[in-house]
C-alpha cells in the first residue's frame, strides 16, 4: 500500500509539471502560426490530454473489459465539465467572458460537443453499440475536424508568449509526462479500488475516468491560472469530442458494448448541457453554477458507488 501511494504521488507530480510544459508549448505554437488559442486547445492539446483515455479504452476493449471502456469515456466527459471546468471557472469565473475574440470559437466548439453527445445518446438508444455505431462516430469526428480546418487561421488571439523552436520540445516533453503520470495514477488507483470489490463499470466511470482526466485537469487549471481561458475551455470541449467520437468509436470497432443502464447516458447528456450557463452567464452567476456543478458531481459519484451491486 505504501508503494502504491508513492507511485500515485509521483504520477501527480508528472501530471502537474507536464501540463505546465504542454500549455506553454501549445500557446506558443498558436502564436507562431497565428492560430487562435481556442483552436489549439480544442485540437492539439485536447488530443494530447485525451491519449490516456484512448489507450485505456482500447486496451480494455481488446481484453474484453468493455464495461471499463464505456465507463471511462462517459466518466471522463462528466468529470471534464462537472469537475475540471467547474474548478477552473470557480477559480476564474471571468475567464470565458474575458476570452475576447476567441469566445465565438468557444461557442461553436460547444455546439460541436453537444452535437457529439446527442449523436452518442441516439446511437445508445439501440441498446448495443457495435462496429456500425463506431464507424458513425468516427465519420462524425472527421466531419468536425474538416470544419475546424476551415477556421484554423482565426484572428485576434490573446497575448501569449512564443518560445521559438522550443515550443515543440515543450509539447513533446509535456505530453510524455502527462501520459506517464496518468498511467501511474490510474494503475495505482485501480489496484486500490479492486481491493474493495468495486464493479468494473463503476471503476471505469469513477476511478479510471478521473485518473485519465487528470491531464485535462492539470492542463486546464494551469491555463486558467495563466489567464489563458480559451485554451482551458477549448481543451475540455475538444477532449469531450475526442472521447465520444474517436476513443469510443475506435473501441467499438474492436468490441461491441451493451448499454446496461440509461441512467449514466442521461447523466452525461445533462452534465454536458450544464456547460451553457458557464458560457453565457455573468461571472457572479458562473461562480455559483460552478460550485453547484461540483456538488452535483460529488453526489453523482457517491450515488454510483452506493448503487453498485456487490461483486
Amino acid at each position: 500500500m505504501i508503494l502504491t501511494i508513492i507511485i500515485f504521488i509521483i504520477g501527480i507530480a508528472l501530471l502537474v509539471k507536464g501540463a505546465d510544459l504542454f500549455v506553454g508549448g501549445g500557446s506558443g505554437l498558436a502564436l507562431r502560426h497565428s492560430i487562435s488559442p481556442a483552436l489549439i486547445g480544442f485540437t492539439v492539446i485536447a488530443f494530447g490530454t485525451s491519449l490516456p483515455e484512448l489507450v485505456v479504452s482500447t486496451n480494455a476493449a481488446t481484453t474484453g473489459n468493455t464495461a471499463i471502456a464505456l465507463g471511462n469515456v462517459l466518466g471522463s466527459n462528466i468529470a471534464n465539465i462537472a469537475l475540471i471546468l467547474a474548478l477552473c471557472t470557480l477559480i476564474r469565473p471571468d475567464m470565458i467572458a474575458a476570452s475576447g475574440t476567441s469566445r465565438p470559437a468557444l461557442v461553436r466548439h460547444t455546439a460541436m460537443m453537444l452535437l457529439a453527445t446527442a449523436a452518442f445518446a441516439l446511437l445508445a438508444a439501440w441498446g448495443t453499440l457495435g462496429a456500425v455505431a463506431g464507424a458513425v462516430l468516427i465519420i462524425l469526428f472527421g466531419v468536425i475536424l474538416a470544419v475546424l480546418w476551415r477556421e484554423r487561421q482565426e484572428e485576434g488571439a490573446v497575448h501569449i508568449r512564443s518560445h521559438g523552436w522550443a515550443d515543440a520540445l515543450y509539447i513533446g516533453l509535456g505530453l510524455a509526462a502527462v501520459i506517464i503520470g496518468a498511467r501511474l495514477v490510474v494503475e495505482s488507483a485501480v489496484t486500490i479500488a479492486e481491493g474493495f470489490g468495486i464493479p468494473a463499470f463503476v471503476i471505469g466511470l469513477s476511478v479510471v475516468a478521473i485518473g485519465t482526466s487528470l491531464p485535462e485537469l492539470a492542463t486546464s487549471l494551469v491555463a486558467a491560472v495563466r489567464n489563458e481561458g480559451a485554451i482551458s475551455v477549448g481543451n475540455i470541449l475538444g477532449s469531450n469530442i475526442f472521447n465520444l467520437l474517436l476513443v469510443l468509436g475506435v473501441s467499438l470497432l474492436l468490441a461491441p458494448v451493451v448499454i446496461g443502464s440509461w441512467t449514466d447516458i442521461v447523466a452525461v447528456v445533462l452534465f454536458s448541457a450544464a456547460i451553457l450557463p458557464l458560457l453565457f452567464a455573468r461571472p457572479s452567476v458562473v461562480r455559483g453554477w460552478s460550485a453547484l456543478l461540483l456538488v452535483g458531481y460529488a453526489a453523482y459519484i457517491a450515488w454510483i458507488f452506493a448503487a453498485a451491486p456487490p461483486v
